[in-house]
């Protein structure tokens, strides 16, 4: 397993924005943690009918417990309002982000050749003096974004094309595992990414 950061924007629906996250990253995870406020909140209370939709805004993220899988999601919130009353139910679209949520993700990596699960080895990638080796699958938009950006800084890589089950992109500098495409944008918005270019 490996923990992933993902940052929400405020305006972003949490059950459309980790449903995506979890279809891009191409494998099964769940949530370690949570902080931060929603606008309102849509969740399916037991035994009704229809989902309950809280407004008012200024609700505070208590939890968020689930899973997340590419053909779908399950996770149960719980929030606070200005009162300090908590409601909570089964998450539903329509939930929305105020100011920002942050989490943390845990990721359950699928067996890759010559390496056990979640150990993060890299796959045979061929000898080479790329300080970064990037694990793609095409078809895949998030590789294809990570590779534009690389492109675009000018950073020397070396692609090889995943053969299993997993997500993707998976990229790797100096051997060292670092995350996907939210981690290189990471590098990039510190500075850090632009130290690796060559010459």
């Amino acid at each position: 397993m490996h923990a992933v950061q993902l940052h929400l924007d405020a305006g972003s629906d949490l059950h459309q924005s980790l449903s995506a996250f979890a279809a891009q990253q191409g494998g099964s995870g769940f949530v370690l943690s949570v902080v931060g406020n929603l606008s309102q909140a849509a969740f399916q209370c037991p035994g009704q009918a229809q989902p309950t939709l809280l407004r008012g805004g200024d609700l505070e993220l208590i939890t968020l417990q689930g899973t997340l899988a590419p053909g779908g999601i399950h996770l149960h919130l719980c929030v606070s309002d200005g009162t300090c009353q908590v409601w909570g139910g089964h998450l539903e679209p329509g939930t929305l982000v105020q100011k920002g949520v942050d989490l943390l993700v845990g990721l359950i990596e699928a067996p890759q050749p010559g390496g056990s699960a979640g150990s993060g080895d890299a796959p045979a990638f061929a000898e080479t003096s790329s300080r970064v080796q990037i694990l793609v699958r095409q078809g895949c938009p998030w590789c294809r974004r990570a590779l534009r950006l690389l492109h675009s800084q000018g950073i020397d890589h070396q692609i090889s094309e995943a053969r299993e089950a997993g997500p993707v992109p998976r990229i790797w500098i100096d051997g060292e595992l670092i995350g996907g495409y939210d981690a290189l944008m990471d590098l990039q918005a510190s500075g850090r990414l632009q130290q690796l270019r060559q010459g």
